[in-house]
């Protein structure tokens, strides 16, 4: 588990905006500190020395994460072709 950072805010569209500390690999599973799944990473944006998390939240509940710390684990994916 790594940790990824605090959100900030949460996006027009929904989406959980996280200021990065760590940066995960797209499709990981986001925890928060309670190991409760949030969402999967859905993308990655901003500078290199200073990037941001877009979170696809699982359910509604995204408002009640800002301010929050959370966590990735990466996500079962296959290997090769």
């Amino acid at each position: 588990m790594q940790r990824i950072g605090r959100v900030i805010h949460i996006s027009p569209n929904g989406n959980i905006i996280v200021k990065a500390e760590n940066v995960p690999r797209l499709g990981d599973k986001v925890l928060d500190e309670n190991l409760r799944t949030v969402g999967i990473v859905f993308d990655v944006v901003g500078p290199v020395s200073s990037p941001y998390v877009a979170v696809k939240p699982k359910n509604g509940e995204a408002e009640t994460l800002v301010g929050k710390i959370l966590y990735a684990t990466p996500s079962k994916r296959k290997k090769g072709r």
